[in-house]
């Protein structure tokens, strides 16, 4: 990759809170932010109103990642789980994406290889001159390899599951603690079991395990990484 605007990748699990910190991060350092959650999030909702199912129409689905219509809001920062508003083509699916059954879809598309061979480019794209930082589960292995600071957030199942289950009845979603908690574990499986760019750590990322950390603790850490590497 030739662009050489800094770049800062920050990947984990579900529920770990690098959605939150990503947004935090980008607005204190000005810099474009990438929730390639949300893309995959997007195209499951969209495969799903047109009646696709991952087993067996992954071409199909693989072509839709080509061409579908996705667009991000700017990030409301002073909520730690309100993200940016996301649109498929001209429908606002800011909480439509967020729901369990969005998530589960997301996970089983985000599995498809040809799937996210097609938005790769999509999220190389969103690199300006600015800066980017980038959320996702393979952004520091992947979508971004040569990144200037790769952070691997992570945490307990059981408290990603808590987190959860606040942020969905926060935004006035039902939930059960218990069936986050084993879909949780399901996800997790699928998204460090899966063939193509599956969930771990970069080689030189920095592991962060946020269980028993608040917010502004890992925003404090994460600050000060960041700061440090684009100094140099």
């Amino acid at each position: 990759m030739s662009n050489t605007s800094p770049v800062i990748t920050i990947d984990g699990p579900s529920g770990s809170g690098k959605g939150t910190i990503a947004s935090r991060l980008a607005k204190l350092l000005g810099f474009t932010l990438l929730d390639s959650g949300a893309l995959y999030r997007v195209l499951g909702l969209a495969a799903d109103r047109e009646g696709l199912a991952p087993g067996s129409d992954s071409e199909t689905i693989a072509a839709l990642a080509r061409r579908v219509e996705i667009g991000f809001g700017q990030p409301n920062v002073d909520s730690p789980w309100v993200e940016g508003s996301v649109w498929l083509g001209s429908d606002d699916v800011s909480l439509a994406i967020r729901t369990d059954e969005a998530s589960a879809m997301a996970s089983q598309v985000a599995a498809i290889p040809a799937v996210r061979a097609a938005l790769l480019q999509r999220q190389r794209d969103f690199l300006g001159a600015n800066g980017l930082v980038a959320d996702g589960r393979d952004m520091g292995t992947t979508v971004f390899p040569d990144a200037a600071l790769k952070v691997f957030l992570t945490a307990s199942v059981e408290a990603r599951a808590d987190r959860r289950y606040k942020q969905l009845i926060g935004k006035g979603i039902d939930a059960i603690l218990p069936a986050l908690l084993s879909e949780l574990e399901e996800r997790d499986a699928r998204d460090t079991q899966r063939s193509a760019s599956p969930l771990k750590p970069a080689v030189d990322a920095v592991i962060i395990d946020s269980t028993m950390m608040s917010i502004e603790q890992v925003m404090a850490q994460i600050t000060d990484l960041a700061r440090e590497k684009l100094d140099r």
